[in-house]
């Protein structure tokens, strides 16, 4: 499995918490909040576009919304895929983490 880069484990860490309304702004907002990086939309978008071609995501369109001018938001689940690459970006983290730890603070 190819790593995910940290941008791509963001968005998906965003969308696994933010369940059934993980759309644009609201991942755009939780990512702003979370790694305290923002984003624009363009990028955003081209991350949830090659995450969804590498299988990691699914999107599905809701109902159109007044606020919008009756335009539906997509709304973007994980896959079986893209849950095993985020936990194996967790695992690869900690590995990363402990060796860092080791070197930065177990020097006598």
């Amino acid at each position: 499995m190819k790593d995910l880069t940290s941008n791509e484990t963001a968005i998906l860490v965003a969308i696994l918490s933010l369940e059934k309304e993980a759309y644009g702004v609201a991942i755009k907002n939780y990512i702003a909040k979370f790694i305290h990086k923002k984003i624009s939309y363009g990028t955003l978008y081209s991350y949830l576009d090659q995450l969804f071609r590498k299988g990691f995501l699914t999107k599905a369109l809701g109902d159109p919304v007044a606020e919008r001018g009756g335009r539906a938001k997509i709304y973007y689940r994980l896959t079986k895929d893209g849950l095993a690459a985020l936990k194996s970006a967790y695992e690869h983290q900690k590995l990363i983490s402990k060796k860092l730890s080791e070197v930065l603070f177990d020097r006598a």
